[in-house]
């Protein structure tokens, strides 16, 4: 048995060897199917472990409100029409809330360069604003120095805390602690410098300042403007649910949302961003497989077309193997063999490029690659139904040829 299927094999891959154009142009089509299936759910597969290690940003036992979706996969009119989130109410929630936790705003007030002595950034930092609480609600470390006290934001201090790519271009071989930076004609001085955390999306996250919310008020003004981020930090999150529920009541009566009326802000978590993204890549992947799923059908096709060229081709071969003893199944096994070789060849080839080609994504964001196992077996078992279903009709037709007839086919 292993000796008949093996000499299957060899008489396959001599033919396939015989008509290199002929096969190559049929692979191609395999080739660019299992291409397009494994390309996507790799990309796909690359940005969700990106997404779910980088979310953490919020940090640990943390909610988020906003005025707007945490991710807008649409643009409402009913979320543009939304009032501003203001600092005025997250004073009056903070005042508020029984539930013990800790609420942090986050907003940026200034984009441009930041100078120390005669060294100055590139003009695309970001001067954002925040209270005594950024640092664990949004799950940064301080690497020297110290983070804002109660003190400073009730005074609103000219002090700072810088991100890692702050330090190393202002202040490369000193201590940046009690160090004056300028930006935007401000002075600020430097009271601790923040962990690197890399880049989001390919923007860095380490090109910020930080200072008290209160002083940038005072300094850029816009009281009533909106605040793009709060943190809500629980101390356990045995008290997350209660606590979203008290502050998602809290903020409908300060917002001044009437009853019956949706919400005028939005809360969520990591969770919730994870599963919007997730719906959007699920969506993604679906597509690329559909789409690849039309190509290996057209490619089946072809593989069908080729392979009863191919029969019609060998039919004075076949009669004579049939005259010399073959059996009708030993003939089957034959074409059955060289068409799924010829898938098997595709979709092997097809899962490398396309795997390499999608953890291109990765090589971009520079970020750990991934690899669609789960996707590249069932792209195995498609590609050999399809070998069976397409390549078994001219095996058929080939098993059922008559010896004396394929003997006397010119």
């Amino acid at each position: 048995m292993w000796y008949a299927f093996l000499e299957a094999a060899r008489m396959a891959a001599t033919s396939i060897r015989d008509h290199r154009l002929r096969s190559g142009l049929t692979l191609l089509g395999m080739v660019v199917g299992v291409f397009a299936i494994i390309v996507s759910v790799t990309a796909v597969k690359v940005i969700d472990v990106y997404f779910k290690d980088r979310l953490q940003f919020l940090g640990a036992s943390t909610f988020q409100v906003s005025r707007y979706p945490l991710i807008n996969m649409g643009d409402s009119r009913e979320n543009r029409n939304r009032p501003p989130l203001t600092y005025r109410q997250i004073q009056r929630l903070e005042r508020s809330l029984q539930t013990p936790a800790a609420v942090s705003p986050l907003e940026d007030f200034y984009f441009g360069k930041i100078t120390y002595a005669d060294r100055e950034t590139e003009p695309n930092m970001v001067l954002m604003g925040t209270n005594e609480h950024f640092t664990l609600n949004f799950s940064h470390e301080i690497e020297v120095g110290r983070s804002f006290t109660q003190e400073d934001v009730l005074y609103g201090r000219s002090v700072t805390v810088i991100g890692a790519d702050l330090q190393e271009v202002l202040f490369p071989t000193e201590n940046p602690v009690g160090k004056t930076i300028r930006m935007g004609g401000q002075r600020y001085q430097v009271i601790g410098v923040l962990k690197a955390k890399g880049n989001f999306l390919g923007m860095s996250q380490d090109n910020r300042a930080y200072i008290p919310i209160t002083k940038a008020f005072a300094t850029y003004g816009i009281p009533n403007r909106n605040i793009a981020t709060i943190s809500v930090r629980v101390n356990s999150a045995t008290q997350m649910t209660a606590a979203m529920s008290e502050v998602t009541g809290l903020m409908r009566v300060i917002r001044g949302d009437e009853p019956g009326d949706p919400n005028s802000f939005e809360v969520g978590t990591n969770d919730t961003m994870q599963q919007i993204f997730d719906a959007f890549t699920g969506t993604l992947t679906m597509g690329g497989a559909l789409i690849g799923l039309i190509a290996l059908l057209a490619s089946g096709v072809g593989i069908m077309n080729i392979m009863l060229v191919s029969v019609t081709e060998r039919t004075r071969e076949i009669g004579i193997r049939k005259s010399l003893g073959a059996r009708s199944a030993d003939i089957m096994t034959q074409f059955l063999t060289e068409a799924f070789m010829l898938c098997q060849i595709g979709g092997i080839l097809g899962i490398l490029f396309g795997a390499l080609t999608g953890n291109a994504v990765a090589l971009y964001f520079e970020i750990s690659a991934a690899f669609p196992t789960d996707w590249a077996i069932a792209a195995v078992i498609l590609v050999t139904i399809i070998a069976l279903v397409f390549g078994g009709y001219p095996a058929l037709k080939a098993a059922r040829l008559h010896p004396i007839q394929a003997l006397r086919f010119e």
